[in-house]
């Protein structure tokens, strides 16, 4: 049983990182959390491959995912947070 519960805790101590708690906490100079910053990077760069037009959301969600996995309904949650239109 303690062998159990040793690598459970030596686990859970190496799977740390210390970054993790504080990922979702904006940015003190504009409010963006790194990932609403990574959206926004990424949208840009599409747009200015497209000429500037409109950027479907599923192009959208497979360029974002390279960087990280969003879900596509966190992915709408964050677009209408910074204000994308339908």
């Amino acid at each position: 049983m303690w062998a159990r519960v040793e690598k459970e805790i030596i686990g859970s101590i190496t799977d740390y990182d210390p970054k993790a708690k504080y990922k979702n906490i904006p940015d003190v100079r504009d409010g963006l959390t790194r990932e609403e910053r990574v959206v926004l990077y990424v949208l840009h760069r599409t747009q200015e491959e497209h000429g500037d037009r409109n950027v479907p959301t599923a192009m959208l969600w497979g360029r974002v995912c390279e960087h990280f996995y969003i879900s596509p309904e966190d992915l709408s949650l964050i677009l209408a947070r910074l204000g994308a239109r339908k």
